[in-house]
């Protein structure tokens, strides 16, 4: 794990030594530190398949979006809930989940450790499993970290977030994160196209699927963002847009983001993604918001 020597993995570039013990952003050192490692069905049916995908969820992130909905792990404070873990023990973990029929593993927030995303891989490929891979990331990333992935990740699951910088910085602390995700999507979308292989079960094999939550009162910017890979992509890439937003007890009080979303806000951007001709990917339904709540002090932080 030299890359973690002087750490530039992600756009922060802190150039910590995380060997060391150092830690910049994220408050990460060299160590395992996950959150949770579960079965998951709560993601998109292509992703999640019929059975559920094994999810990895890393501790601490790159972003520190105020509505983030696992922010019991994702703060970078010292207290953050965090299970500190071996690589022997991540691996057990992720390969006993697999021996019960589950065909994929998803790395959650994943960019700050890139180096033990890779670890765990070839690890689990070492011992003859050989699930999906799928990239779950908050698209705050570099395109070349993305590219050291070619061949080892196949499915790209990125969010792109905003398309207006006030906001970016204003809720996620990172006014450079739509120039950033945009030229990081772009490598993904050079590696994997605007297809996306199904197996017979109707599960993601291989491809790029791009995910975007619609905010509260910023049905413009959503806007924005489709128009860009509309233009910029193909309206055949597939896209999840999201109307599960809901504000946490860290933004319960927020002027802007203290409230869910109402029916009219998320259908103006549905109308709009089928004017700009997308016609692959998955929307929700208003109330969704209501099945994406987890509680990481569980052992099993999503309900069944």
């Amino acid at each position: 794990m030299k890359e973690l020597e002087y750490c530039i993995l992600c756009p922060r570039e802190c150039g910590v030594n995380r060997l060391a013990g150092e830690t910049g952003y994220c408050l990460s050192d060299a160590g395992y530190h996950i959150g949770s490692i579960c079965i998951h069905r709560g993601e998109e049916p292509a992703i999640s398949g019929a059975n559920g995908i094994c999810n990895i969820f890393f501790s601490h992130c790159n972003l520190q979006c105020l509505f983030c909905q696992n922010y019991q792990i994702s703060r970078n404070r010292k207290n953050t809930n965090t299970k500190p873990m071996a690589l022997e023990e991540v691996v057990d973990t992720v390969t006993g989940i697999l021996d019960q029929g589950i065909e994929s593993v998803g790395f959650v927030t994943p960019t700050h450790f890139l180096p033990h995303v890779k670890a765990i891989i070839h690890s689990i490929q070492e011992m003859g499993y050989h699930p999906v891979t799928v990239y779950n990331t908050n698209g705050y990333d570099k395109p070349e970290s993305i590219r050291t992935l070619e061949g080892l990740i196949d499915v790209y699951l990125p969010d792109l977030k905003y398309s207006d910088t006030t906001l970016a910085k204003s809720f996620s602390d990172a006014a450079d994160y739509p120039d950033t995700a945009r030229k990081a999507i772009r490598e993904m979308y050079r590696q994997k196209g605007k297809s996306v292989i199904f197996g017979e079960n109707g599960q993601a094999l291989n491809g790029l699927i791009i995910r975007h939550l619609v905010l509260p009162g910023q049905q413009g910017d959503s806007i924005s963002i489709l128009r860009w890979l509309a233009e910029e992509l193909s309206p055949e890439v597939y896209i999840s847009l999201m109307s599960q937003y809901y504000p946490t007890s860290c933004v319960s009080k927020h002027p802007l983001l203290g409230r869910r979303i109402t029916v009219k806000e998320y259908n103006e951007v549905v109308e709009v993604m089928h004017a700009l001709g997308f016609g692959n990917g998955w929307i929700q339904n208003p109330d969704s918001d209501a099945t994406y709540q987890p509680d990481f002090l569980n052992d099993y932080p999503f309900k069944v």
